[in-house]
């Protein structure tokens, strides 16, 4: 299965075949008071900073979060969507819990976005599906429901079920619905990763729709957290993950690593070229 997004002119395609599309999760105040304060003051240099240097370390698609206590994500997130799209060429994942501030953005957007995320919460499906529709936008499926978050990975893959079921039903195309297995913190449950492992490949193998994770969530409060991610994201592709949202700049070489070992790289074009700039980069 195929899901398309659009920067200006730039298609992304995102197959289930493979190679993985990488989701720079970077544009995001959580933990970053310097983007907090230049957001406040209208100063965009370092956001437009941030998405270039997700983009020189292959992410092909930019995340786009600008939460934070007191925010006016209304105003703000188109704000922020017309500068990114007026200085890169690129698709973007409008992420807010706000539809509100996905319909302004979705308005003045240029390109195809994806919406992060819909979930199986009646609110969220009837608040964000039917502006998925007007838009052309795909959607990010996030397996919890009104009931909360499962452990039970086929509970989750039903929730996967119904929130395709319904986006087809408001008339957005079944492609256009990746789903986010959801991936929790191993630190606060040692069978977490297990869990959404189990639940990607569910998803995988049952409905065949393209598969997104917060990678970085797993590892919230250890140490090393970069070691855990490698890990986890190896074999969350090996089970059927194709677009993570995670740091292009520390992660980029593991996924090209591993779509060169499941036979994804002709001659190994893409993992040496990556290898090659990260280096480079490191060295710096």
């Amino acid at each position: 299965m195929k899901t398309i997004l659009k920067g200006r002119t730039k298609e992304v395609v995102i197959d289930t075949a493979g190679p993985v599309v990488i989701i720079g999760e970077s544009i995001n105040p959580t933990r970053r008071k310097k983007l907090v304060a230049s957001l406040e003051e209208r100063n965009f240099d370092y956001l437009i900073e941030l998405a270039s240097a997700q983009i020189k370390a292959y992410a092909d698609v930019l995340d786009v979060n600008v939460g934070y206590p007191g925010v006016d994500d209304e105003k703000l997130l188109p704000e922020v969507v017309k500068v990114l799209e007026d200085n890169f060429d690129i698709p973007l994942s409008l992420d807010s819990p706000n539809p509100k501030a996905i319909e302004a953005a979705l308005k003045v957007s240029k390109g195809k976005c994806l919406i992060n995320s819909v979930n199986g919460e009646e609110k969220s499906l009837n608040a964000l599906l039917p502006v998925a529709k007007e838009y052309g936008a795909a959607i990010i499926g996030l397996v919890m429901d009104d009931e909360g978050i499962t452990n039970d990975p086929e509970k989750r893959v039903a929730i996967a079920e119904k929130i395709i079921e319904r986006a087809v039903k408001a008339g957005v195309p079944e492609e256009d619905v990746i789903i986010d297995p959801m991936a929790m913190a191993v630190s606060a449950d040692p069978t977490a990763c297990l869990v959404t492992l189990k639940t990607t490949k569910l998803v995988h193998d049952r409905l065949g729709h393209n598969i997104t994770l917060g990678v970085s969530n797993i590892s919230f409060g250890l140490p090393g957290r970069e070691y855990l991610n490698s890990a986890f994201m190896a074999l969350a592709i090996g089970a059927g993950l194709t677009c993570p949202i995670a740091n292009p700049e520390k992660i980029s070489a593991i996924i090209r690593a591993t779509d060169l070992v499941l036979g994804r790289d002709d001659y190994a074009i893409r993992f040496i070229e990556a290898a090659q700039s990260l280096l480079k980069q490191t060295e710096k």
